[in-house]
């Protein structure tokens, strides 16, 4: 498949092709459903917490009599049956990750890449450089349709381009090794970098 470069400047700069395996297979939304899942339960800080019984600071003395109070018996007042007493099965910190084979990953991100391919949204950029000047670097990426767009760069940002699209309400810039399925989908236009190209036809090959 061949897929036109433009500038920043929204001139064309020729063209380049790019496999069909990673920018044209049949997207499979189960598939990109099942790595947005493991995504966002990896990211999940897992920091929820309540006590349970054992770690209640009150009294462990016997409340009352045993026998002759008509009352059911208890013991120590951290029970959870009162206030202010533990929880009985509540969240405790833990890790919500699982794990997802690394094949059923790389497929995710290929029909990522091909769903935004289908629908027209992939720009390639000649190259991502910027004077620094936020209201210039969004007339720009405005003339190129990307409003709301996923750049991914290079193997490293450049400063300025940074500094400039930190500014710029839904755009996000990424370094070519931080691609992923979900913030592909969740923004409108994907806009690579043509050594981002190289590099995911490296890694996805």
């Amino acid at each position: 498949m061949k897929i036109n470069i433009v500038a920043l400047d929204n001139k064309k700069a020729g063209s380049m092709d790019v496999s069909d395996s990673i920018f044209a297979i049949e997207p499979r939304a189960d598939i990109m459903a099942r790595v947005v899942k493991w995504q966002l339960a990896k990211r999940r800080a897992g920091s929820h917490k309540v006590k349970g019984r054992s770690e209640i600071s009150r009294t462990t003395a016997k409340m009352y009599n045993q026998k002759g109070t008509g009352r059911a018996r208890h013991g120590a007042a951290s029970v959870v049956q009162f206030r202010g007493g533990g929880v009985v099965h509540g969240p405790q910190v833990r890790s919500h990750a699982h794990s997802l084979n690394k094949k059923i990953r790389a497929l995710g991100l290929r029909s990522a890449l091909s769903a935004k391919q289908a629908a027209g949204k992939v720009i390639i950029l000649d190259e991502l450089k910027a004077d620094g000047k936020t209201a210039s670097l969004k007339s720009q990426l405005s003339a190129l349709g990307a409003t709301n767009a996923l750049i991914i760069a290079g193997e490293a940002v450049d400063e300025n381009f940074g500094r400039a699209a930190a500014n710029i309400k839904h755009i996000d810039v990424l370094p070519q090794q931080g691609i992923n399925v979900y913030d592909v989908i969740r923004r409108d236009t994907l806009v690579l970098s043509k050594d981002a190209v190289a590099y995911l036809e490296e890694r996805l090959k």
